[in-house]
């Protein structure tokens, strides 16, 4: 996997947990970076779904019948 170089800053507090976890864990803090991150991505994946749900519940959202959107786009799924 290729990587991109992104500067952040952290508050002091948070750079020292930080700091602590890595060498408790003995693992680097981008890892545990990375795995924050990716953790909390598919925590809010799920925040996004359940909004997304409530909002075809109130009909603020359209939604069509798969044979529809595949008929349309000339997508035969019958085989």
């Amino acid at each position: 996997m290729s990587s991109i170089k992104k500067l952040i800053s952290l508050d002091k507090a948070l750079a020292y947990e930080l700091e602590i976890l890595s060498k408790a864990l003995n693992k680097s803090q981008r890892d545990i970076i990375e795995s924050a991150l990716s953790f909390y991505f598919d925590y809010t994946d799920g925040i996004i779904a359940d909004k997304i749900t409530d909002e075809i519940k109130a009909g603020k959202i359209n939604t069509y019948d798969s044979s529809v959107v595949y008929r349309k786009l000339c997508i035969d799924i019958e085989g």
